[in-house]
């Protein structure tokens, strides 16, 4: 695995609501930089150094990933994790007892 790339994924919502993951400190660089400047805080400014941090190999790519999903967590911009329902569901479909 590269130094930049996270363990897990943060997968926050783009545009109308559609599910992307940003796998590194690269694509969460990204995201920041295209964050809108009238919306810019100090959650951003945190996440953004800390990206640009990591990807001169000073931190952790981890730490950058805390960081950034502390952001997007503020920002509503979280994905709901949906492994929970699937799993839930599956039961649900075996077992007509299950709610």
């Amino acid at each position: 695995m590269k130094p930049d790339m996270f363990r897990k994924p943060v997968t926050i919502l783009v545009g109308l609501g559609y599910p992307a993951e940003v796998r590194g400190v690269l694509d969460a660089y990204r995201h920041l930089v295209e964050w809108p400047v009238l919306l810019r805080d100090a959650a951003h400014s945190l996440a953004l150094k800390a990206c640009q941090a990591a990807l001169r190999g000073e931190i952790e790519a981890e730490t950058a990933r805390g960081l950034f999903a502390a952001f997007a967590e503020m920002h509503e911009l979280l994905a709901p994790d949906t492994s929970a329902v699937v799993a839930s569901r599956l039961r649900s479909d075996r077992d007509p007892h299950v709610q």
